[in-house]
């Protein structure tokens, strides 16, 4: 890992997009809020990993490595692992039923402002414990 600004690149524009959700809430675009609150914790904790010079695979739920790679990361994180995983984890499972839906179930139909509450205050809990780790 060669370029060492990534990371905290990675934790700059997902904390760009934790304001764009705030509109999308305003918009009452639940569904996308939680497409988007996925995005920003993929972010955040790619950027943690690689700030902790983890290689960061293409994926989109990186919390088996966050859980693999616990020693490697900052000892502020390091209590936060758990919960860290099971965000990303939720969040995933959702990424694509948000986005594109499926046969029998439309998005804007199915998920409600709580769902987009809970997935928008998870990202910025995980965004707020990357940023003060990745400086």
């Amino acid at each position: 890992m060669k370029n060492k600004s990534l990371a905290a690149d990675y934790i700059e524009r997902a904390g760009n997009r934790v304001a764009a959700l705030e509109v999308l809430m305003q918009k009452e675009s639940f569904a996308d809020v939680v497409r988007e609150a996925q995005e920003i914790v993929e972010l955040c904790l790619k950027g943690l990993l690689r700030a902790a010079n983890v290689e960061v695979p293409r994926l989109h739920d990186v919390s088996d490595i966050l859980l693999n790679s616990t020693d490697s990361l900052p000892l502020t994180v390091r209590p936060h692992t758990a919960q860290l995983t099971k965000i990303s984890r939720s969040l995933r499972r959702d990424r694509e039923l948000a986005f594109y839906g499926s046969e029998d179930l439309t998005p804007s139909e199915f998920y409600k402002e709580a769902d987009a509450r809970q997935a928008l205050d998870d990202a910025k809990w995980v965004h707020s414990v990357c940023k003060d780790a990745v400086k």
